[in-house]
């Protein structure tokens, strides 16, 4: 009887570690916001967005669902996003999922650290 309650407990304990999500949001820094420029007059406005996450900056278009401009002045803010294969994925202010494409993708250049 009493390895049958050393098993239960074993079992009780370990049981959070199967129930946390495998979720991979990372805090992202924006770095950079410029205007895209649309293939047509008609087209929404869009920006291109620069993320950094980790080591690596990726550049993202992103077109809000409403024209209001705001996203130009984000430079310098934080947020976290979960970066996909072609995708990164982060919660609006009213806790919806938007993707946005990556357009492309290099290493952080770090500048504080000194060379040699």
């Amino acid at each position: 009887m009493s390895k049958f309650i050393w098993a239960v407990c074993i079992f009780l304990a370990s049981l959070p570690a199967y129930c946390q999500s495998n979720s991979a949001y990372q805090v992202a820094s924006i770095t950079d916001v410029k205007q895209h420029t649309p293939a047509s007059h008609s087209a929404p406005a869009s920006y291109e967005v620069s993320l950094k996450v980790g080591d690596t900056i990726y550049q993202t278009l992103y077109t809000p669902p409403f024209d209001t401009g705001t996203v130009q002045y984000a430079a310098g803010r934080e947020l976290l996003v979960r970066v996909g294969e072609k995708t990164i994925t982060f919660n609006d202010i009213l806790g919806r999922s938007i993707s946005v494409p990556i357009v492309s993708k290099r290493p952080a250049v770090d500048t504080k650290k000194p060379k040699g």
